[in-house]
């Protein structure tokens, strides 16, 4: 083998909420994107009690896909993309959530883009729950920490699955499910889950609530992984996986064991996907905290028959951890034990930025699960700045792509791991997640708006969108 082979599918990725806008149009529902306000690098967003009249909430308009998707699907196929990975926001289908009926209008939305995609040979590559869950489940059952959920989420997933089974081959449940093992930062359990933690509630009883609610998407994702299957046995559901590799300091012992304790505390929800049990680690730790969750026989069971075809993962950044004497047990919580890796450089974001650490990680999977994988999100975040005649020279973020895909590509080529396809994250300019700007830039298309929201929201070209498409054609073999 000499490359990729030659289905490999080549694109960009995105999430509805930080592009699609028309926050309150076609019948569509408050997401909890919808109360998050507008942060920057070193200030959190803040997520406030429903909408309040003079705040700035970024995602209400974002980039106005809603609008435009035919003309932004358009720049991606001159790309030459053959996927486009994005998702369905749950409160455009079920406005509140708990409905016993579809919105219509947001059924049909979909239908119209998702034909504007494969009228281009665009397979679109669909999760289902991308940090946009409808607000009404928050507020009226506490989000993920109600068992309810599950109901509500599958029957979610059966009519999408049931409309647009001719349409999507690819599907994903829970975006970064893992990132929530971050329970301290407090976006973490709520963008996830819709967990939001009351004043009373110390570090013991955030822990416990995150890992019950992460219990119960375990359970919903295995019934839809099923479900899916049944409605269309051709389909390909995978789980999606924040990769970020937890290296040691050194090559001291204690170092080396901290680094294995952390990998079990971020990864072991692979495990549940992927082999459809806990692994004995986790059972072990519960037990040491004293956590009384809700694990019934029946999730066991469901858990082993809905076990995922396929490992999703983002990756665009590795960790490091350093052992200390006070922490004899090697506990890892996130992010207090985190140290900086001297060898490697960051972001202006203060992302470690490895390219190495793709080729890890891919390894990693391999060896543990043997399953096909699929790189759903890796990009490089920057405050592009646009010429006076309309140029984006981003040599930067081309370097940074050409550096992960190498590595990629030795993964596949000489290491012999199964990898899908390939969706660099923000193939166009949108809202980051984590902050809200405009100004930290992902994308290979620029969009004209800032942080305050002014602009012409025009699309224009970078250097990286004609890189992009020349590697494309190429089917990455000049890498």
């Amino acid at each position: 083998m000499s490359g990729f082979k030659k289905d490999f599918l080549w694109g960009g990725a995105v999430a509805v909420h930080q592009l699609e806008g028309g926050w309150n149009e076609g019948g569509k529902g408050i997401s909890i994107a919808d109360v998050m306000t507008a942060g920057e690098y070193g200030i959190s967003r803040e997520v406030t009690p429903g909408i309040i009249e003079g705040r700035n909430y970024p995602n209400h308009e974002a980039i106005d896909f809603f609008h435009r998707y035919k003309d932004d699907i358009k720049l991606f196929s001159e790309m030459g993309f053959t996927c486009f990975r994005t998702s369905i926001a749950w409160s455009r289908i079920f406005p509140e959530g708990d409905e016993l009926e579809p919105n219509e209008a947001g059924l049909q939305f979909y239908d119209n883009m998702f034909d504007e995609c494969l009228k281009y040979n665009i397979q679109p590559v669909i999760t289902l729950s991308h940090f946009e869950m409808p607000y009404h489940l928050v507020t009226e059952y506490g989000g993920w920490r109600n068992r309810k959920l599950i109901d509500f989420f599958l029957r979610f997933a059966k009519v999408v699955f049931t409309r647009y089974k001719s349409k999507v081959k690819y599907w994903m449940t829970f975006n970064e499910i893992n990132n929530q093992v971050n329970y301290r930062e407090s976006l973490c359990p709520f963008t996830n889950s819709g967990i939001l933690y009351s004043s009373d509630e110390d570090e013991y009883a955030r822990e416990r609530a995150m890992y019950q609610a992460v219990h119960y998407e375990l359970v919903a994702s295995a019934l839809v992984v099923d479900a899916g299957h049944l409605i269309n046995p051709d389909f390909k559901i995978g789980c999606m996986i924040a990769m970020c590799p937890i290296y040691p300091l050194t090559c001291s012992p204690g170092d080396m064991m901290m680094s294995v304790s952390a990998m079990h505390r971020r990864y072991w929800f692979t495990d549940v996907h992927v082999r459809g049990y806990y692994p004995q680690h986790m059972v072990n730790y519960f037990r040491k905290k004293g956590f009384e969750l809700d694990i019934t026989e029946s999730d066991i069971e469901i858990l082993q028959h809905g076990r995922v075809d396929y490992i999703g993962f983002s990756y665009y950044m590795s960790f490091v951890t350093q052992y200390t004497d006070d922490n004899p047990e090697f506990d890892y919580v996130e992010p207090a034990h985190l140290v900086n890796n001297p060898y490697i450089q960051t972001s202006d974001w203060g992302w470690q930025v490895d390219a190495m650490g793709l080729r890890y990680s891919l390894n990693w999977f391999w060896d543990h699960y043997q399953l096909p994988m699929f790189i759903v999100e890796n990009g490089f975040g920057a405050n592009d700045v646009q010429q006076a005649d309309g140029t984006v020279d981003d040599q930067y973020r081309i370097d940074y792509l050409t550096a992960h895909v190498s590595e990629m590509k030795k993964a596949v080529v000489e290491d012999g791991v199964d990898l899908i396809g390939y969706t660099p994250w923000g193939c166009i300019d949108l809202i980051s997640a984590g902050t809200g700007e405009m100004k930290k830039r992902y994308g290979m298309i620029y969009v004209d708006k800032d942080n305050d929201g002014n602009g012409s929201l025009n699309r224009s070209r970078k250097k990286s969108f004609y890189w992009y498409r020349d590697l494309i054609a190429d089917n990455g073999n000049t890498i």
